[in-house]
């Protein structure tokens, strides 16, 4: 993992990385959100099955930041019936590999990776089946191999894909969704999507580069 990257946006045509056998697996409904048309793209997702279990969407790459979501499922639920640590922990971990690596390394970051050297995570507030997951990860500081990023998760309601008594045009956009606007947000800045929900989790990481074995 290397810490510079360009600050371009890469939009995928199709799915993230080789998910056919994981989609199969996985039935009809999972293996739609996995071909998400309008998924950004990076390298270190084509073999990663973790990340594409969960469902991960990224919606923004930048030079040192990230943003992902995924909506939580039955299986990503405790006892309690709420969001598992371990979920939330996963989807800002996977905001903060891909804030740490570039996209397109340049010749002084090839044959190296960026990996966590350690992470401190606070939980803030639970989550529930079928909210959207969202999180921002974006670097604060770096020095040589050794990197410093702060990941923020917030949840949200997921909208409905149709209803029966549709918002109003004056009515207030809900939750975790930008208000319209005749200048769409640009995907090159994760903050341009407004705020993505409730803050439920705060997760700051220490990245190391080393190489590529």
């Amino acid at each position: 993992m290397s810490d510079a990257a360009p600050a371009k946006t890469h939009l995928n045509p199709g799915a993230l990385g080789d998910r056919e056998g994981l989609a199969d697996r996985e039935g009809p409904a999972h293996r739609e959100e996995l071909a998400d048309p309008e998924a950004v793209a990076h390298p270190i997702l084509t073999d990663d099955y973790a990340t594409q279990w969960m469902g991960l969407k990224v919606l923004a790459l930048g030079d040192g930041s990230a943003t992902v979501a995924a909506t939580l499922r039955r299986e990503m639920l405790n006892g309690f019936g709420i969001a598992h640590g371990g979920m939330i922990f996963a989807i800002a971990d996977s905001a903060f590999a891909l804030a740490c690596n570039p996209h397109t390394p340049d010749e002084d970051q090839a044959g190296t990776i960026t990996v966590a050297a350690g992470v401190d995570v606070n939980f803030l507030a639970p989550a529930h089946v079928g909210e959207r997951i969202t999180a921002v990860a974006a670097r604060r500081a770096q020095a040589g191999r050794s990197g410093l990023y702060d990941v923020q998760v917030f949840a949200s309601p997921q909208l409905p894909a149709s209803s029966g008594d549709p918002a109003s045009p004056g009515d207030p956009a809900p939750s975790g969704d930008p208000a319209p606007s005749g200048d769409p947000a640009s995907p090159e800045d994760p903050s341009s999507f407004g705020a993505p929900g409730r803050l439920i989790a705060e997760f700051r990481g220490r990245s190391r580069t080393i190489p590529q074995r």
